[in-house]
């Protein structure tokens, strides 16, 4: 039975993991963004406490 020996899909399967490892990480790293979010505001809002009586 042919599909018993390890051999080759060994071989397939070291090639396969040093693909994702090794030559599709970089590539995906290396993608920019057409809409980077930037702020609107810089300035920031004083908040107020609140003024209810707590009893």
């Amino acid at each position: 039975m042919p599909q018993l020996n390890p051999s080759p899909w060994f071989a397939i399967m070291i090639f396969a993991w040093l693909i994702f490892l090794i030559i599709i990480p970089p590539k995906v790293m290396a993608h920019t963004f057409t809409n980077d979010p930037s702020p609107q505001n810089a300035n920031f809002l004083k908040t107020e406490s609140w003024t209810w009586p707590w009893h």
